[in-house]
C-alpha cells in the first residue's frame, strides 16, 4: 500500500490534481491557501468563525501578507473557497493545519486549538492523504498527539493510510522581501516516503528551498531554536541597553557601530518588550516541554525575564521623564504612539505596547493612544479605542509621548514639534532634530 500511496500522490502533485485543505485562516493559513491555490491547487480553508470564512467567500482579504486582488481572483475561479464544514477534508489530498498555539494564563502551552481541529480532520480524513502540521509547538507533538488523535478518529494507519509531518510556518508580517511564498520550508515527516512527498507538495507551490529532515521533532525544535535565537539576542541587547543608560551611552549607536563587522554578529536592537506570535512564545514551549526531562534551559529563561520586564522598565524611565519636568506619573497625562507589535502592521498580539499602557494605568497615569494602523485593540477582555488622528491638540495636551512603535507612515518632525516631552523606544525618530525633548531608550 505504502509505495502505491506514494507514486498515487506522486502523479497527483506533478498534475495539480491534489485538492488543499487549510485549516485556520489567520496570518499563516489564508496567505498559504491563496500560494496553494495561485500554484494551480483547488484549496478549501477551513476555519470555525463563520466571519472570517464569509469574508473569504466574498473575495475581502484581512491579512496584510496577502494581495487583495489574487484573493478575490481566485474566489471568482473557484480555486479557492472557504467552510465552517469540517465534512469536506474527505475531499481534500493535503491537509495544513494552521491555528495559534498561544499560552494560557499560566505562560504553559495551550494546545486546545490544535487538538480540536486534528480531531475534527480524523473524523473525516481519507485514505492517501498528507496532513502536515504548521503551527509552533513543543518538539514531540506531531508524533505524541497528532499522529494518535488522527489514528483513533480516522481509523486509519499513520505510514500506510496517510501521510504526516511538520513543517513550522515563517511568517513575517510585514516583511516586504521574504513571504509565505519565497521563504525557504523546514519539512520533517513520519517516514522517508512522507517526507518526500509532503517536500514535493511544498515544492510545487513555493520558491523558497524546501529542506528535509529526518523527523517531525527536529523540525519541530528547528522552529523553536530560531525564535529563541532571536529571544536570547534581543534580551542581551536589553539588559546592556539598562547598563549603557546608567552609563550615558546610547545602545542604539552601540549596535550601529557593531554590525559593521561582517562577520560573526547580527544586529538586535532594544526596545519595549517582545512581540507577534512566535519569539515571546516559543521559548516557554521548549522550557515547559524541557521540565518533562528534568531540564532547566536558564539561558533561555533568563532572556525572558529581561524581556518580560522591559515594559515595566519603559515605564519607570517614562516616570523620570515626567519627574524632570516636575510632574508625577500619577494623573500624567501620556500619549502612546503605536500598539502594533512591529512597524507598519496592524498585528497586535502580544505586543509590548499593550504591557505599557497597562503598567502606565495601574500607576495612575492617564493614557489615550494613537496608531495608524489599529483603531481599536482588544485586550484581557476589554476593548479600547484609539484616537482618530495625530493632531497638534493631542501632542500639545500630552505631558509625555511614548513611541512604541515605529511605523513610517508617522509624521515624527511634526511630533517632535508640538510634543513637550518624548521618550522613544524604538529610535524611530533618529533623523529628527532638534532633539532637545526627545530622550530615546
Amino acid at each position: 500500500m505504502g509505495a502505491n500511496m506514494k507514486e498515487e500522490l506522486l502523479k497527483k502533485i506533478a498534475d495539480r490534481e491534489i485538492v488543499v485543505g487549510v485549516v485556520g485562516l489567520g496570518y499563516v493559513g489564508l496567505p498559504l491557501a491563496v500560494e496553494k491555490a495561485k500554484a494551480g491547487f483547488r484549496t478549501i480553508g477551513f476555519d470555525v468563525q463563520a466571519k472570517k470564512v464569509d469574508m473569504v467567500n466574498a473575495g475581502h482579504n484581512y491579512i496584510g501578507d496577502v494581495v487583495d486582488s489574487d484573493l478575490e481572483k481566485l474566489v471568482k475561479e473557484g480555486m479557492l473557497k472557504a467552510t465552517t464544514d469540517f465534512s469536506f477534508v474527505k475531499d481534500v489530498d493535503f491537509i495544513a493545519i494552521c491555528v495559534p498555539t498561544p499560552l494560557d494564563a499560566h505562560q504553559q502551552p495551550d494546545i486546545s486549538y490544535v487538538r480540536s481541529s486534528t480531531e475534527a480532520v480524523s473524523k473525516h480524513l481519507k485514505k492517501n492523504t498528507m496532513v502536515v502540521l504548521e503551527s509552533t509547538t513543543y518538539p514531540g507533538t506531531t508524533e505524541e498527539l497528532i499522529r494518535p488523535l488522527l489514528e483513533q478518529g480516522s481509523g486509519l494507519k499513520c505510514g500506510e493510510d496517510f501521510y504526516l509531518g511538520f513543517s513550522p510556518e515563517r511568517v513575517d508580517p510585514g516583511n516586504l522581501i521574504y513571504k509565505t511564498k519565497n521563504t525557504p520550508k523546514v519539512v520533517g515527516a513520519i517516514g522517508k516516503d512522507a517526507t518526500e512527498v509532503i517536500a514535493s507538495m511544498y515544492r510545487a507551490v513555493l520558491e523558497g528551498d524546501v529542506y528535509e529532515v529526518s523527523s517531525p521533532a527536529v523540525a519541530e525544535m528547528e522552529k523553536i531554536l530560531e525564535n529563541t535565537y532571536r529571544n536570547i539576542n534581543i534580551g542581551l541587547v536589553n539588559e546592556l541597553t539598562m547598563l549603557c543608560q546608567k552609563m550615558g551611552i546610547s545602545m542604539w549607536e552601540v549596535v550601529d557601530a557593531a554590525k559593521t563587522k561582517p562577520y560573526g554578529f547580527q544586529a538586535f536592537y532594544p526596545g519595549p518588550g517582545l512581540g507577534g506570535h512566535c519569539i515571546p512564545l516559543d521559548p516557554y514551549y521548549l522550557s515547559w516541554k524541557a521540565r518533562e526531562y528534568g531540564f532547566h534551559t536558564s539561558m533561555i529563561e533568563s532572556s525572558m525575564m529581561i524581556n518580560d520586564q522591559m515594559p515595566e522598565y519603559c515605564v519607570e524611565r517614562a516616570g523620570k521623564i515626567l519627574n524632570q519636568a516636575e510632574k508625577a506619573l500619577k494623573n500624567a497625562k501620556v500619549l502612546v504612539l503605536g500598539v502594533a507589535y512591529k512597524q507598519d502592521i496592524d498585528d497586535y498580539r502580544e505586543s509590548p505596547a499593550l504591557r505599557v499602557i497597562e503598567v502606565l494605568k495601574r500607576e495612575g497615569a492617564i493614557v489615550k493612544y494613537y496608531d495608524p494602523w489599529i483603531s481599536e485593540y482588544r485586550y484581557k477582555g476589554q476593548v479600547f479605542q484609539g484616537e482618530p488622528e495625530l493632531t497638534k491638540e493631542l501632542l500639545e495636551q500630552a505631558d509625555l509621548v511614548m513611541i512604541t512603535a515605529a511605523h513610517t507612515n508617522v509624521d515624527y518632525g511634526f511630533v517632535q514639534q508640538h510634543a513637550k516631552a518624548i521618550f522613544d523606544t524604538k529610535n524611530a525618530m533618529k533623523a529628527i532634530s532638534p532633539r532637545d525633548n526627545i530622550e530615546v531608550l
